[in-house]
């Protein structure tokens, strides 16, 4: 699904990655919707705890790609090149947020047209 040109949800590949299984993808956006790593990450980055919440863009990175989250895992790739060069450019972590709540709000519609 997407939204002024992002693509937020690519949602066939997504399917494509769980073999057409619509139930198991869905059932990946609903667990991904309550990882505990977003809210740490968001904690992270409020308090500019960068070291812990590099870990944690990666994780949120890989689950992106494998979920085919496009904008996120984007935006996930340029966050951590930013955090592991120690040079977070202002704004960065507010586009990641809005990137982010998008993306949630594509989910949703995902799970509600498909769930």
């Amino acid at each position: 699904m997407a939204d002024n040109g992002i693509v937020y949800v690519d949602i066939e590949e997504g399917r494509k990655r769980v073999m057409g299984n619509t139930k198991l993808y869905i059932k990946l956006l609903l667990k991904f919707k309550t990882d505990p790593n977003l809210e740490a990450f968001f904690a992270a980055v409020a308090e500019r705890d960068y070291e812990k919440a590099q870990g944690l863009v990666h994780t949120i990175k890989g689950i992106a790609a494998n979920l085919s989250l496009t904008g996120l895992y984007k935006q996930s790739v340029e966050f951590e090149a930013q955090i592991k060069n120690k040079e977070v450019k202002p704004g960065m972590p507010e586009s990641f947020k809005t990137c982010f709540e998008e993306t949630m709000k594509n989910v949703d519609k995902v799970i509600e047209q498909y769930g």
